[in-house]
């Protein structure tokens, strides 16, 4: 499955890229693949240990902010590996016979 997930600390300001970075260091740590964009981060990984990884990140975002909002979205497709990679490869091809 994979997951697309951002976490948001709401009483930090405009920016957030440092508690952004101590997620995705979590993230990091995990040894999931994963891939950083602009709005989110998604992870590759078997259900448990996917949503423990993002329960990891919420808790500890919570540690640092009185008020964090989570947003989790996920694509589980039985038979399917390399989901994270495959889906964009996918769209890349057909935009070439385009």
């Amino acid at each position: 499955m994979i997951a697309s997930f951002s976490i948001v600390p709401l009483d930090k300001g405009e920016s957030v890229s440092e508690y952004v970075a101590i997620c995705v260091s979590l993230v990091r740590d995990s040894g999931l693949p994963y891939q950083l964009t602009p709005m989110a981060t998604v992870v590759e990984g078997e259900l448990d240990e996917v949503m423990g990884l993002i329960a990891r990140c919420h808790r500890t975002m919570r540690r640092h902010s009185r008020r964090v909002l989570t947003r989790v979205e996920i694509d589980d497709r039985e038979g399917r590996d390399d989901a994270l990679h495959q889906k964009v490869e996918s769209v890349r091809a057909r935009l070439q016979d385009m």
